[in-house]
């Protein structure tokens, strides 16, 4: 066998991963805010929220950034209810 099986594929190609430049074209109001986020938002998502929070708002930033606010929030309080009253905790190695 060549090892080179599936070349004729109808199946599109996925793009190539490049985060730091999906990063880098978010807006300016939304990399302030996910420099200091609790959970690490890819670029995608976090633009998804940020242009709904804008359109649900007015194009207020400061409200923008309340709401996303209030989704990180959300979120943490979801993930500490699912780890239940004592949460395992992954201590350093030593």
């Amino acid at each position: 066998m060549s090892g080179r099986r599936n070349l004729a594929t109808r199946l599109r190609c996925r793009r190539s991963a490049q985060p730091m430049a999906r990063y880098d074209r978010l807006p300016p109001d939304l990399r302030r805010w996910l420099a200091q986020a609790a959970l690490p938002w890819s670029a995608a998502p976090a633009l998804r929220l940020w242009r709904r929070a804008l359109r649900e708002t007015g194009g207020d930033a400061l409200a923008a950034r309340a709401r996303m606010d209030a989704a990180e929030a959300r979120t943490l309080a979801r993930d500490s209810l699912a780890q239940g009253p004592n949460p395992v905790r992954c201590l350093p190695p030593g």
